[in-house]
């Protein structure tokens, strides 16, 4: 018994293109070609079909396969060990995206923050640049400074001088400016005042902490028009960040 590439395909569960990839990377030894020069697999390459197929579903990757299936070695415990750490971690992605699905069905929210982060940038009424602005940071600075990053969220109350600042001509004067950033400063102060940078917010390393200041400023020059810029570094110079 003899069958065609859809069908032995088809057998092992699999896709044309699969079994395909598969001859071209030597995982899948070519067959016999009949005289009309389609090819004809046996009952060996079906076998070794549903081998690699086991083998890709436990997770092991492709290289380790080829070593087991062509008889060039076997399952080291090491192996195993990093496998089963990778399916760990998928594992615990799966399970946290189930959580946030249930928790978007409740509570639905926009998808550009992760859920805890959304609902407080919901409640803060946060404008579309200032959402940016924080996806931004909170990515580029990692899961160290989450916390801080979240309750910098958490504690930012809307007033008038922020309505007043989101919607900030570029050509603005001085005079505005500057009366907005005063009335913009003491709120920001007693914000930073109550959620001190701790020492984990931030990447572990000069270099990185660099890379890391530098990606939120470019994000910003895109994100605020000039006069918004000026106001905020007012204010950071009222604070006494620069």
């Amino acid at each position: 018994m003899t069958w065609s590439t859809r069908e032995i395909a088809q057998l092992a569960g699999t896709t044309l293109r699969t079994v395909r990839h598969y001859h071209e990377i030597g995982l899948l030894p070519e067959p016999e070609r009949m005289s009309n020069g389609y090819k004809s697999y046996r009952t060996d390459h079906l076998v070794r079909l549903l081998e690699i197929r086991r083998l890709a579903r436990i997770g092991l990757p492709l290289s380790t396969i080829a070593t087991v299936v062509q008889g060039a070695g076997d399952l080291d415990s090491s192996t195993l060990d990093a496998v089963e750490a990778d399916l760990a971690a998928t594992i615990q992605q799966l399970q946290q995206a189930q959580k946030e699905i249930a928790q978007l069905r409740r509570t639905p929210v926009k998808t550009d923050l992760p859920f805890a982060a959304a609902v407080a940038a919901q409640e803060a009424e946060l404008s579309a640049a200032d959402r940016s602005l924080y996806a931004v940071i909170t990515q580029v600075a990692g899961d160290r400074g989450m916390s801080h990053w979240d309750s910098i969220l958490r504690g930012f109350a809307r007033t008038l001088a922020f309505d007043e600042f989101d919607v900030l001509r570029a050509d603005a004067d001085e005079q505005t400016r500057q009366s907005l950033a005063e009335r913009m400063t003491p709120h920001t102060t007693e914000l930073l005042a109550q959620n001190p940078l701790p020492d984990d917010a931030l990447p572990p390393s000069i270099r990185e902490q660099s890379a890391f200041a530098q990606t939120v400023i470019d994000a910003m020059i895109d994100l605020y028009n000039p006069a918004q810029l000026d106001v905020i570094a007012r204010i950071w110079r009222a604070i006494g960040i620069v």
